[in-house]
């Protein structure tokens, strides 16, 4: 297989077969394009996801508490605790350790997160520290949001933009040649791409207005995001590619390293499947909070219509079979 997600054929055909024994109070299980569970607590539907940071290794532990806080959020549950894995390589010093739970303590306290717990190793093998984090989160029963439930005529809303997570990491972890080919200033911009990774904000006013899915493409960038939506809800897709944001940053990176941006990470992304006549009002709040946000396409009823639509031709948009950003590393 190749690096990134397992493919969806793969997951069916083992991993979820393979889940243990079932249990009536879990309301949402593993599926494909499912990104957390959600198990019934009464009146109080508690939500969990988990996530490893693998593709970066400046501000690992950032990621890791905002990547899985935005798997929550999605559902529209405020995330609340973390447990994290942190795998060390080998002759790591402690300012590494340091560094990485510096990251996620003030991550957490902006989102009003408490970390729980987890657990610590320097790991055999590695070459670079792996951080694996588990958010748990709470949304009343009724306010619970699935992420399978896209309806065929809903509108596609994306917020920010393409490739937002990968913009940031490429620019970290490249720096010194990309400043030397674009400059310092187009480089800084692009590394503060860091700053937009959380959907949490968006997440929640949108499920407060009312929205039948939502979903943070996060491997295989946003692409990859519309098929893991319409998989789960069984429809296909038609999205505008002249509607879809993609920063001046984000263009000159992707052409630069020759990526496609809408196969890139995106963390800060946010697919949200919206009843046509809220779309427009959802559109507008989150605007109003700063955050870009735009109607890409549609979701439809033929599950074998995965289409995008690039000067006035309408060609099927492929799954991409890994993400971009493991072609510069």
């Amino acid at each position: 297989m190749l690096p990134g997600k397992v493919p969806p054929e793969v997951l069916e055909k083992i991993v979820f077969n393979l889940l243990g024994v079932e249990d009536e109070r879990v309301i949402i299980k593993s599926g494909v394009g499912i990104d957390a569970a959600a198990i019934d607590f009464g009146e109080n539907v508690l939500v969990a996801s988990s996530d490893p940071i693998t593709g970066a290794e400046k501000h690992i532990g950032f990621y890791a508490i905002n990547v899985n806080a935005n798997d929550v959020a999605t559902f529209g549950a405020k995330p609340r605790w973390f447990l994290a894995t942190i795998l060390l390589p080998e002759n790591a010093d402690e300012n590494l350790l340091k560094e990485i739970m510096e990251d996620m303590h003030r991550s957490a306290e902006k989102l009003g997160i408490s970390i729980v717990g987890g657990h610590t190793e320097v790991t055999i093998g590695l070459n670079r520290p792996i951080v694996i984090g588990t958010m748990l989160g709470e949304v009343k029963r009724e306010k619970l949001v699935r992420s399978n439930g896209a309806k065929a005529g809903d509108a596609i809303i994306l917020t920010k933009g393409a490739g937002i997570e990968g913009t940031s990491i490429i620019a970290s972890e490249r720096e010194e040649e990309l400043r030397n080919v674009f400059g310092d200033e187009l480089v800084e911009r692009a590394k503060r791409f860091l700053e937009k990774i959380s959907v949490v904000k968006e997440a929640l006013i949108a499920a407060e207005i009312g929205v039948h899915a939502m979903h943070d493409p996060t491997e295989g960038g946003i692409a990859n995001g519309f098929h893991e939506m319409a998989d789960a809800a069984e429809l296909g897709f038609r999205v505008y590619h002249d509607r879809i944001p993609i920063a001046e940053e984000t263009k000159k990176l992707c052409e630069y390293f020759n990526l496609d941006p809408l196969a890139l990470i995106s963390s800060g992304s946010l697919l949200i499947a919206a009843p046509r006549e809220k779309a427009n009002a959802i559109v507008e709040a989150i605007k109003k909070e700063g955050i870009p946000a735009e109607v890409v396409g549609e979701f439809l009823e033929n599950s074998n219509v995965k289409v995008i639509v690039k000067n006035g031709k309408e060609t099927p948009l492929k799954r991409p079979e890994t993400d971009e950003i493991w072609k510069i590393f």
